[in-house]
């Protein structure tokens, strides 16, 4: 039996259970060569199952995969790979340890000799280079150490696999999210690349402008359903964004105004590993205080050594115009800060435990009953409130969070700390990976942490999202501040210029 559309890959009526969740219900997928497809759909949506079926490390319940017009099937990743389907990961799948061109053929090394098989490691490296030319990189980089290189070129190796494997799709998960703009141009330039070879690309972003730079063809998931495929170039984003989350979204950015109040958290002389000068700040309540500056800034730094996890040099914390001496994580907590990191599977989640587990985490005091028992009763009603609060999906609290979507990851760390009853909020970059309907539902929360007498800091490369929900940004560069703008007399201009040390 075969498919009779010319497309390079159809799945048709594709179903997928976990237990009784029932995440994909009939999803239809064409993908034609030389094409980028996007997919888009709100965290849940069924966008990351849908590619795990299609790559060989889930295997569908109902459905069809035809591929160049045959039907196939992929019970393994390998049978993914000999067809010629490659997958770039959000979270890159490399070892820094090793050079480039080891990392392009790990796996599946070129070998050479008669009785002893050897790796012939010339062979390996003479391709590397080529595949590195094809992608406009320098090909002396095959040789160079992984880890050496930065974020982009990693996963400019990462396409350079593909390219070695002959991929006719490559699969690319929010390729962007860790890239700066010069990283992001030279990917643009590789996806065109890409594309003139004849090479279709399946695009999982939640940037919009990205996708109407590179998009030919958009599909739109909701709730395990296809809802649409459309046309990139004439349809508009704000129709994708309706047809994502089955609503109009009146407002990208929720910001509601509050008064005024007093201080109520001070950092002073706060002098970071690395920076040249102490840091001095503070932010009163009813405001919503952003922290921009460029990867490296020290931004992140800052927040890690407030909260207890870094050293720090001299400086002091004020909570309410009093001292807290914070030397651990630990002594944070106490104080009532609390951090929602940039990096939530590795250090907000125990992703291999389960949802009432981690949100009770931070505050396991308060379910203590007796020597070492756990009142498993209570933590698990305090869980399904705050999951039931923060409509986390699926709503089932045995459920380990590795299973979750990026964007209820997301929630559930968020769960972990309101479960501490803290004052203070520091977010890492809290939108990043997360769709358009997930930002906006994050957005509120902090709106209505404000509204309930809390503090909230935001650490955030995105400048819309800084102009478009807070009141006052702080700028660093080098691990210090250069600027203190409230927002009506701030811009990008003005905050770039800061951020570069201008």
């Amino acid at each position: 039996m075969a498919a009779h559309t010319g497309c390079l890959l159809e799945m048709k009526g594709i179903k997928k259970s976990f237990h009784q969740n029932q995440v994909l219900k009939g999803i239809d997928l064409d993908v034609k060569a030389g094409e980028v497809h996007v997919l888009l759909g709100e965290n849940g949506a069924g966008k990351s199952t849908l590619i795990k079926i299609l790559t060989g490390a889930y295997q569908k319940d109902a459905g069809e995969i035809y591929w160049e017009g045959s039907i196939v099937y992929l019970d393994q990743p390998v049978d993914a790979m000999k067809l010629g389907i490659a997958t770039i990961y959000q979270e890159l799948n490399v070892i820094p340890e090793l050079k480039v061109y080891e990392n392009i053929f790990l796996g599946r090394e070129l070998k050479r000799g008669g009785k002893i098989s050897l790796l012939h490691h010339r062979a390996m490296r003479k391709e590397a280079e080529r595949c590195l030319e094809i992608l406009g990189q320098n090909p002396k980089l095959a040789n160079e150490q992984l880890g050496k290189l930065g974020i982009g070129q990693q996963q400019l190796v990462e396409i350079a696999k593909a390219i070695a494997l002959e991929a006719k799709l490559i699969i690319m998960d929010e390729p962007t999210s860790s890239l700066s703009s010069q990283e992001v141009e030279q990917l643009y330039k590789v996806v065109e690349e890409l594309k003139k070879k004849g090479i279709a690309i399946i695009f999982i972003s939640h940037r919009l402008e990205e996708i109407k730079h590179l998009g030919d063809r958009i599909t739109i998931l909701r709730d395990g359903f296809k809802i649409k495929t459309l046309p990139v170039k004439t349809t508009e984003p704000d129709y994708w964004i309706e047809l994502m989350v089955g609503r109009t979204l009146d407002e990208k950015f929720p910001k509601h105004s509050f008064a005024l109040g007093k201080e109520g958290f001070r950092v002073e002389n706060f002098v970071v590993k690395g920076a040249k000068e102490p840091v001095n700040f503070s932010v009163r309540y009813g405001e919503i205080v952003g922290i921009s500056g460029l990867v490296g800034a020290g931004r992140t730094e800052l927040a890690r050594a407030i909260f207890g996890v870094d050293s720090h040099k001299g400086g002091k914390v004020y909570i309410d115009g009093k001292e807290v001496r914070i030397k651990s994580p630990r002594d944070a907590i106490k104080a009532g800060i609390a951090f929602i990191t940039e990096d939530r599977k590795s250090e907000g989640l125990l992703l291999d435990q389960p949802l009432d587990f981690n949100i009770g985490i931070a505050n396991m005091d308060k379910f203590k009953r007796g020597i070492g028992l756990l009142d498993l009763k209570a933590l698990r009603k305090e869980a399904l409130n705050y999951v039931k609060e923060l409509k986390i999906r699926p709503d089932n609290i045995e459920l380990h969070s590795r299973n979750l979507s990026g964007g209820n990851q997301q929630k559930v760390v968020i769960a972990k700390w309101l479960c501490t009853r803290a004052k203070v909020f520091i977010f890492d970059e809290p939108t990043r990976g997360i769709d358009v309907g997930a930002k906006v539902e994050v957005y509120r929360l902090m709106n209505q942490l404000i509204a309930n007498g809390s503090i909230v800091l935001m650490i955030s490369s995105d400048l819309p999202e800084i102009l478009g929900m807070c009141d006052r940004v702080l700028v660093m560069n080098e691990g210090k501040l250069t600027a203190n703008l409230p927002i009506h007399e701030a811009s990008q201009d003005k905050i770039m210029k800061a951020a570069t040390g201008g």
